[in-house]
């Protein structure tokens, strides 16, 4: 089960540093997950902030024991994660929600959440995978620091949800794909993400080494790394290159 122990915090300096300070304590159970209305220090990819109105959206990390997944599953297990969101966040939002690489919810061109995982790994396999979700909810201003092209599902629907409510059926998302990925197995996974990457089998602006240029994007290998071309084939890894949108 996932979602139980289920605990709010009022404030945090992030949820997954929280989990992680769990796990280190030997604290951390199988599902228990961390939500909170306020984050100090939220984090996203590439070592940037999450910037968050307190109670507005869902803030949450969601702890699961990694013994049941090979060491080389770590894409496809935060893939899972990615697709969990867009199960939840397409109810509402509809059909131009996407998933951009490697795991940032989108709509339409506006960011609406993301996900980040942290691993801790003992002996070389997999101890503990910290889901750390963030998505937007009701929060309709954006500052100029965080992401002038976000977006939150009230601004989507014009309706005003309950964050707590929502992150239970989150929960649920996250709990059915993480099942359909240990009884089908990671390639099932990435194909599905495929289907709904952002901008698959469009051009889009890249910045890498300071050069910004224009590929089509092909698809997300079982390693987590993006396929282009731009005359030639390139393979990215996570990291070593920037979307310019």
């Amino acid at each position: 089960m996932i979602g139980k122990p289920y605990i709010i915090l009022s404030t945090v300096d992030s949820t997954n540093n929280h989990a992680m300070r769990l796990i280190r304590e030997g604290k951390a159970a199988q599902g228990m997950v961390i939500f909170a209305l306020e984050q100090t220090e939220g984090k996203g990819q590439r070592g940037r902030s999450w910037q968050s109105e307190s109670g507005k959206n869902i803030m949450m990390s969601t702890l699961i024991l990694g013994t049941r997944f090979s060491i080389n599953e770590q894409f496809p297990l935060s893939a899972s994660i990615a697709l969990a969101c867009y199960d939840f966040f397409s109810k509402y939002a509809g059909d131009e929600t996407r998933i951009k690489w490697p795991n940032d919810l989108y709509w339409r061109d506006r960011k609406a959440g993301g996900v980040l995982i942290e691993n801790t790994v003992k002996e070389g396999k997999l101890e503990w995978i910290v889901a750390g979700t963030g998505i937007n909810i009701n929060q309709v201003d954006f500052s100029a620091a965080m992401n002038a092209k976000a977006v939150s599902l009230k601004q989507i629907t014009g309706k005003e949800f309950d964050p707590f409510q929502l992150s239970k059926e989150l929960l649920l998302c996250i709990e059915k794909r993480i099942d359909l990925l240990l009884a089908n197995g990671a390639h099932q996974a990435i194909s599905a993400y495929n289907d709904l990457l952002y901008k698959k089998g469009e051009e889009a602006m890249f910045r890498k080494n300071q050069i910004v240029y224009k590929a089509m994007v092909r698809q997300v290998n079982i390693n987590g790394e993006l396929e282009i071309e731009h005359g030639v084939q390139e393979t990215i890894r996570h990291g070593e290159i920037e979307w310019v949108l």
